[in-house]
């Protein structure tokens, strides 16, 4: 089989699996939320959204690749609405069902948020015996999975595009956003590359306009950060704390290495904001993790920064971008913008 019919097939089966999961729409886990005000400005009323959970199947790999979409709700109340999107990217022993923080107050403002749930990493690898957790963590971390959660980005945006609620979503603005392992595959989404046997391997998505990248490790086995992120060629945002420490078996990050990431992005924009203390799962849905006070605080100031990073690539708006520094400086260790 061609490249090119391999290509033309898979995107036939991906409208299939998209119009299958529509017809399933009725039975989704749907929830509606009531207005709710923004964070940072109160006095503005944002819309509700709602839930969908979509069990796909990318045929080509025989892999599941199970999504939830938080829905501005927007998109029923009008028909000639058409919304931005995040397409987002859980860390090591994840799901879809995280980052809910994030999702629903992107959807509350105008923006669908569509949450992957990468199988081959996610949260079953908690279950089993514990005397073979370590080595489970370690298999998820390897190369054949990294890419193949990169191909799983993909086959979820193909999937959703080529569907009728894809008609719903504006595909010239779409934006690719990550947790730690999460972080690494939305920079190889928006043109991290890596050479193996003498081979570039680039996993760019023309279709992602931006990347926000919360708590990036570093590439583990390259010797240069810069080789590997210099092609990166759209804005990001890199969110960070002082303590975000990674300490899996094996995989030993500290904060510097976050740091490190940013330094390295060739892109025309990017952000790094940097909390003082906290943790690295702090940017999880888990709460008191980095200090029960502080990890709302950090939860609340990473939706305002994110939102406003999102209106900056989206619609252009700096004021908002311009202003989060002074708004949450109590929390703030470092916050660094740069323009090539």
């Amino acid at each position: 089989m061609t490249r090119r019919s391999l290509c033309n097939r898979r995107q036939a089966l991906g409208a299939l699996a998209g119009l299958a999961g529509l017809a399933a729409w009725a039975h989704a886990s749907a929830q509606v939320a009531p207005a709710a005000s923004s964070a940072s400005s109160p006095e503005v009323a944002a819309p509700a959204w709602q839930t969908l959970d979509f069990d796909w199947h990318d045929p080509i790999r025989d892999r599941p690749v199970p999504v939830r979409l938080h829905l501005p709700q927007a998109v029923t109340a009008d028909p000639a609405t058409r919304v931005p999107l995040v397409v987002f990217s859980h860390g090591i022993g994840g799901s879809r069902r995280g980052y809910r923080y994030l999702g629903t107050h992107w959807a509350r403002h105008g923006i669908a948020s569509l949450h992957l749930q990468h199988v081959g990493s996610d949260r079953s690898l908690w279950s089993g015996s514990v005397f073979s957790l370590v080595s489970r963590l370690q298999d998820a971390a390897q190369e054949r999975e990294a890419l193949d959660r990169v191909q799983d980005l993909r086959f979820a945006l193909d999937t959703l595009l080529s569907s009728t609620l894809g008609e719903r979503l504006d595909a010239s603005r779409i934006v690719a956003a990550g947790h730690s392992y999460g972080a690494n595959t939305t920079l190889l989404a928006t043109g991290a590359r890596v050479e193996r046997e003498g081979r570039v391997v680039d996993l760019r998505d023309t279709r992602l306009r931006a990347g926000i990248v919360l708590s990036a490790p570093p590439f583990y086995g390259e010797s240069s950060l810069q080789r590997v992120l210099g092609s990166v060629s759209v804005p990001t945002l890199h969110v960070t704390a002082t303590e975000d420490i990674i300490r899996i078996p094996g995989y030993y990050s500290g904060a510097d290495d976050r740091v490190a990431v940013f330094e390295a992005i060739g892109g025309p924009e990017k952000v790094l904001a940097m909390f003082e203390g906290g943790s690295h799962s702090v940017f999880t849905d888990r709460a008191g993790t980095g200090g029960a006070v502080l990890n709302p605080q950090i939860k609340r100031a990473t939706q305002d920064l994110s939102l406003a990073f999102l209106r900056r690539c989206f619609d252009g708006e700096e004021r908002a971008l311009a202003t989060w520094p002074q708004q949450h400086q109590n929390l703030i260790a470092r916050f660094e913008r740069r323009l090539a």
